[in-house]
């Protein structure tokens, strides 16, 4: 017998109905839809501690967990171990009685350009080194030190004051080195009178080197110094009679201009942050 045949005389079974596809399956009885757990929204006006001492530029968040444990750390006067507990950013909170900013800290190395300023404003209408960065944080951050409009170079960024201070004071002794082109040769003579020091009408400045770049003509000349008085190095030549042609700082506090184009901005490394912290 042909299978057709066969099944010709066959009733359909139960299983073999087609189902209506519209029609949704039957509940089952007893069956009930776990219900979820409700989101809880965080205020965006708390923070964690530990997050707010990091971001303090006291140490890490781990870390910060460490000290809070240890009870280094107090909110509005009184001492906090919690872990986990949160703070308002208006709370007054202290590190060994030390109070603390909560913005996280920010900081910038940016390889100047020409004409531009180095101010947050100006009341000229001169482009100023805030337009260079102004994609660069919402933080509001300042430059440390100063290079003229016409001297190019690094410039670093930041919202540290403390490490503000110690990049800009003298004592500290912070490492800046300018590539100076002249505009004729710098004779063996004025070289020497360099190295040895230069009275100028605001008083005696000494340079920590002075040295012909080798390779190169007699015009371009390196030159080390930490002072942080106006216009410096461009004073110091124009006091011989030279005139400064191009003024360009390649070295500040360690940092180096290396793959870092003219016009250009980025973010200090961790590492990079240490070692200008661990200045004295």
């Amino acid at each position: 017998m042909a299978k057709s045949d066969y099944n010709r005389g066959r009733k359909p079974s139960g299983n073999s109905q087609k189902r209506n596809p519209k029609k949704p399956f039957p509940k089952k009885e007893g069956f009930r839809k776990k219900p979820q757990n409700p989101v809880r929204k965080s205020n965006p006006d708390e923070i964690r501690l530990n997050r707010y001492v990091a971001n303090a530029g006291i140490c890490s968040r781990r870390e910060a967990d460490t000290y809070i444990a240890a009870g280094s750390v107090s909110v509005n006067g009184k001492v906090i171990t919690e872990m986990g507990y949160k703070v308002k950013l208006n709370d007054d909170v202290r590190f060994d009685g030390r109070k603390l900013n909560p913005e996280k800290k920010e900081y910038i190395l940016l390889n100047k350009p020409k004409n531009f300023i180095t101010t947050t404003s100006d009341e000229k209408g001169r482009r100023t080194v805030m337009e260079l960065i102004s994609n660069a944080s919402n933080a509001r951050l300042l430059p440390v030190g100063r290079l003229d409009r016409n001297t190019t170079g690094l410039l670093v960024f930041t919202n540290d004051g403390d490490l503000t201070k110690k990049l800009t004071h003298p004592k500290h002794g912070v490492r800046k080195i300018y590539h100076v082109h002249l505009d004729k040769n710098l004779v063996l003579s004025d070289l020497r009178q360099i190295q040895e020091g230069i009275k100028l009408d605001d008083g005696d400045v000494t340079v920590d080197d002075v040295s012909y770049i080798q390779g190169a003509p007699k015009k371009e000349i390196g030159i080390e110094i930490h002072s942080g008085r106006n216009r410096i190095v461009r004073r110091i030549f124009e006091h011989l009679g030279y005139n400064v042609i191009k003024l360009d700082r390649v070295i500040f506090a360690g940092l180096t201009k290396k793959d870092l184009p003219r016009g250009h901005w980025r973010n200090l490394t961790e590492q990079e942050v240490v070692n200008l912290k661990m200045i004295k």
